[in-house]
């Protein structure tokens, strides 16, 4: 799997504390890499960190990525030989709230992480995430591609856009010379999955009220997302580590990339949580509670996976009700079972995830 060169390698994940990087974290530990945090410990309660554990599976540092000499200092020690990049502050309502937070967060300290990382002695693989936010939104009905423009109208996209011509410049001005640091960033965004329980997020709710035995007031149901599990991009920026470390059919050192689910795999809020409930409740009870009146549609923002598809043969593995039961599953472990251990059963879903992969031939998996 991925070549095997995660094994005994040094890897370092930004945001390890967080939904994405906690299961991150648990498939590079499976991969056998000696894995390393830096997170400034903010995250909910519960958290997949807390409930799965993962504290034991990473030498955690406790840091925040806008401190430049914690980044140089810690990453310096480190000398990892692979950074994944996801601290950021994720939360669209919270960048609306405190945008200048915000823009040091996703945009300085962005920026500090590759300075940090441009001062190591020794070669090192850079996966930069960023968002599928980081795209201007002009509404329009297709696959945004890596080409199209930059930047939002909103205080989020706008830090994610930055943090982008922030790892532009960093790859021309300094590691496309120095050769020794090879990069690149990857977007994706509607990422639902088993622990993440960010406010103001549709799944999150739902879990926490259909719990408490509350139904879920649904106020957009014909909203439509590009939906995902978590493992699906987590696939891609292993891939782009692969292929940046062993260059295979083509050189993507600088590039960027896109990870989502097939294109007409575009489904609306109230088709993801009638399938989330029928998995949650056998006896599908009527657990979703649809607000009269009039709803407003959100504008639709998607991603085109067009060029990782052609450069590196990567595809989505799970379907629409797959995504779904993982989801479910995870939820159901941690709310009805006390005896579950949330470590073993994530590594579980991890270890299922690639199986299927295997069983429908997806390549990373393969080899």
């Amino acid at each position: 799997m991925f070549n095997n060169i995660y094994n005994n390698k040094k890897v370092l994940v930004t945001g390890h504390t967080g939904f994405k990087g906690g299961w991150l974290s648990l498939w590079l530990k499976q991969l056998g890499a000696k894995v390393y945090g830096i997170s400034n410990e903010v995250y909910p309660d519960p958290s997949l960190y807390k409930v799965s554990e993962i504290n034991s599976q990473v030498e955690s540092h406790i840091a925040d990525i806008r401190d430049l000499n914690s980044m140089l200092s810690i990453i310096g020690k480190i000398e990892p030989d692979f950074v994944f990049h996801l601290a950021a502050q994720p939360i669209v309502k919270i960048a609306f709230d405190n945008p200048l937070d915000t823009f040091n967060t996703n945009i300085m300290g962005t920026a500090n992480v590759l300075e940090a990382i441009r001062r190591i002695e020794k070669p090192c693989i850079a996966v930069m995430i960023t968002s599928d936010k980081c795209y201007d939104n002009v509404e329009w009905p297709w696959g945004y591609k890596e080409t199209d423009h930059l930047g939002g109208k909103d205080p989020y996209s706008a830090s994610k856009g930055a943090a982008e011509l922030i790892i532009k410049t960093y790859f021309h001005s300094f590691f496309k010379k120095q050769g020794k640091i090879k990069i690149a960033s990857v977007r994706a965004g509607n990422v639902i999955g088993g622990g993440d329980w960010a406010d103001s997020r549709i799944v999150p709710d739902c879990f926490r009220a259909w719990a408490k035995g509350d139904k879920v007031i649904i106020r957009s149901p014909n909203s439509t997302r590009p939906w995902q599990h978590v493992l699906e991009p987590l696939s891609g920026y292993l891939q782009t580590g692969q292929l940046l470390y062993n260059p295979d059919k083509v050189n993507i050192n600088g590039e960027a990339y896109n990870f989502g689910p097939p294109t007409d795999q575009n489904y609306t809020v109230l088709d993801l949580l009638r399938q989330l409930a029928i998995n949650w409740d056998n006896q599908n009870a009527d657990i979703l509670q649809i607000e009269s009146g009039d709803f407003p549609e959100s504008g639709l923002l998607k991603l085109n996976i067009d060029k990782s598809l052609f450069h590196m043969e990567w595809k989505p593995t799970l379907n629409f009700n797959e995504t779904a039961k993982f989801t479910s599953d995870w939820y159901q472990a941690y709310y009805k079972s006390n005896e579950v251990n949330m470590l073993d059963f994530t590594k579980d879903q991890i270890s299922e995830y690639i199986i299927v992969a295997q069983r429908k031939g997806i390549l990373w998996s393969l080899k």
